[in-house]
């Protein structure tokens, strides 16, 4: 039985900005690599970059009304980056692949969550 994952990609805020032409580059060819592997073995479901904090609103509810302010909902020293959404035999596979996504070498981290219904 397969499971599907959604795998939230966390990265330092101007983390690519410090990176080289080159470095960059690299990184995302690593990436490219990676969602190609994924394809090939179906494991992908999809997968896109988020645009920036700067880009970001969060609504809430206080006090019976909505309020609207822009930026994350938490200040943090890490932002929510993309997301990589995974169809996998296991959490552990799912594991393995967040281990391998190069964001985590530059200070990000993966969270690796199944998606509800489906374990």
């Amino acid at each position: 039985m397969r499971v599907k994952f959604l795998l939230l990609i966390y990265n330092r805020p101007g983390f690519l900005d410090e990176l080289s032409e080159r470095d960059h580059a690299a990184l995302f060819d690593e990436i490219e690599l990676i969602m190609k592997e994924l394809a090939d073995s179906g494991e992908l479901l999809g997968g896109q970059a988020l645009a920036g904090p700067e880009r970001t609103r969060t609504v809430r509810q206080v006090d019976g009304r909505f309020d609207v302010r822009d930026r994350p909902f938490v200040p943090n020293r890490e932002q929510l980056a993309g997301y990589v959404a995974v169809d996998c035999a296991s959490i552990e596979r799912a594991t393995e692949i967040a281990a391998c996504w190069p964001d985590i070498r530059f200070g990000g981290a993966m969270e690796v969550r199944p998606v509800l219904g489906e374990d």
